[in-house]
């Protein structure tokens, strides 16, 4: 993140507001619930970073037509215009590590990365 907070700065983004708009530019519109899940923000954190980043008119959040007790979560396309944009930069930066490490580095640096991120969770 070292790397990528001065350009969140930029465009007044947190770390959380990122991966928010990450999730969304990769799936589109989904529930709050897989948001928290993919963004590693819990719930009630989550409720506070989603209402700041709709007053900034970064996402729209609806209820779920199917099922109106789930609330449904979309990128503005303003929103959509910043993952873009910081997307293709933070891109290049995995490249030039790529590049840097090796592939089979980084693969072994992400395995461990899973491995530290399991270790987090909850027992089920």
């Amino acid at each position: 993140m070292a790397h990528t907070r001065p350009s969140l700065r930029e465009h007044a983004l947190s770390d959380q507001q990122w991966r928010v708009l990450r999730v969304l530019g990769e799936h589109g519109a989904v529930d709050t619930g897989r948001v928290a899940r993919e963004a590693f923000i819990l719930g009630p954190s989550l409720t506070g970073v989603l209402a700041r980043m709709e007053r900034d008119n970064l996402i729209t959040r609806a209820r779920d037509p199917a099922d109106q007790r789930r609330t449904v979560v979309e990128a503005t396309p303003h929103g959509m215009k910043l993952v873009k944009r910081l997307g293709t930069s933070i891109e290049a930066h995995y490249e030039w590590m790529e590049e840097s490490l090796g592939k089979a580095k980084l693969a072994q640096l992400y395995g461990l990365l899973d491995e530290l991120i399991a270790l987090e969770q909850p027992s089920p």
